[in-house]
């Protein structure tokens, strides 16, 4: 079985005592949470360092997520594209994505630290799904907050979550997406703070939770990098996943970014795109990029994508991006839609929207690639999006 690296990487590491990777990050949080932050630091870092921690969120990786995730060569798409493109199967995990890493690490967390009900935000309701199934699991009760957009976008997770046992309130305000339910969890957090876990799904949000959601999902980017040397005797070339707030992309690039003949490939919505368009600013108890206007207000995300919609990235993306080890770059919709049908048509795997992102860069670039080894970590499967792209098409 893998493991868990616990080896500090010179690009990808711990960030200081106050919480920043390089400039971005920090715990910019109202007072009735620093101390809930402190808590949730604390204890992390005790459970981290326990190696009987970390064995039994393996064991659980393994025996009930269903890990390692394997590595599958798409055979008909790479001749397609004159390049070897290859996908790490998030979407074959138990809930159908990544988000069942981070979700588990952090319900034990919970869990050793007595807490007995948990509260998560969701876009395209994975996070919200994989938080209810955790909850269930360990015997705990579940809050997810959504969007109103998102429920009518997402109604098939939407009634997962109910199954599994799961309330879920809609956030009504502003755009009534990703940003919004973050919005309504945080104040929900701060009013139930002392039997209440916020399970966090990205590496967004304060001190310490970039930090530790990026080393719950570090066994993505652990596996592939095995996989693919046992494969190819060799790195890949280049590994592309999407990003939103980013935490599937952290996980990958965590297996490959002291590896500098491996090319890091962020790719974000062009509706939203906060490392391309967006500029430092402190949001959600961080400060990394997010989109603005000439005033300083935040600027709503537009994609297709639930799980994508959000305004800003998560602060060690930012800080990948300045260093110039990372590159984030923007596809458009109708980009995303082709590339949903062209991998579900030619591979018979039906991605999420989200991870229908990094394909769709590579199919856009693949001039440039010819010839590469190409990892994609696909992060999700399609199901969830399927009714939505139907519509789109008009079919």
């Amino acid at each position: 079985m893998l493991e868990v690296s616990s080896v500090q990487r010179k690009k990808m590491t711990e960030p200081n005592a106050l919480g920043f990777f390089g400039e971005y990050g920090g715990r910019y949080v109202p007072e009735p949470l620093v101390g809930a932050c402190q808590e949730v630091e604390a204890a992390f870092r005790d459970a981290w360092s326990d190696t009987a921690f970390r064995q039994e969120f393996l064991d659980i990786l393994t025996n009930y997520v269903g890990r390692p995730s394997p590595l599958t060569d798409c055979v008909n798409l790479s001749e397609d594209l004159g390049l070897r493109l290859m996908l790490k199967r998030e979407d074959l995990n138990h809930t159908g994505s990544h988000k069942i890493n981070n979700v588990i690490g952090q319900a034990l967390l919970a869990k050793r630290m007595g807490k007995t009900h948990l509260i998560a935000e969701t876009g395209a309701g994975q996070h919200g799904v994989a938080t209810a199934t955790a909850a269930a699991l360990f015997g705990m009760t579940c809050t997810v907050y959504m969007g109103e957009v998102d429920i009518k976008r997402q109604e098939l997770n939407v009634y997962r979550m109910g199954l599994l046992g799961a309330t879920v309130i809609p956030a009504s305000s502003g755009s009534r997406t990703l940003k919004d339910a973050v919005n309504e969890a945080m104040r929900a957090w701060v009013t139930e703070v002392e039997h209440t876990y916020y399970c966090i799904g990205t590496v967004m949000g304060p001190h310490p939770y970039p930090w530790m959601v990026r080393s719950f999902h570090e066994i993505i980017g652990c596996e592939a990098q095995r996989q693919v040397v046992a494969r190819l005797g060799k790195m890949p070339d280049v590994a592309v996943a999407c990003v939103g707030g980013g935490s599937n992309a952290a996980g990958l690039f965590a297996g490959f970014v002291d590896h500098p003949e491996v090319r890091l490939v962020g790719v974000e919505p062009a509706g939203g795109a906060a490392v391309g368009r967006g500029v430092p600013a402190v949001v959600h108890g961080m400060k990394a990029h997010f989109l603005q206007d000439e005033v300083g207000q935040v600027v709503e995300a537009e994609s297709i994508s639930a799980g994508l919609d959000y305004p800003g990235v998560g602060p060690e993306h930012s800080n990948l991006a300045d260093m110039g080890r990372a590159e984030y770059y923007p596809v458009t919709d109708d980009m995303v839609v082709d590339a949903f049908q062209v991998l579900s048509k030619r591979e018979g795997i039906i991605p999420a929207l989200e991870s229908a992102h990094a394909i769709a860069w590579v199919i856009e670039n693949a001039e440039e690639l010819a010839g590469k080894n190409v990892l994609v970590n696909l992060s999700g499967r399609g199901d969830k999006d399927v009714a939505q792209v139907r519509e789109r098409l008009g079919e």
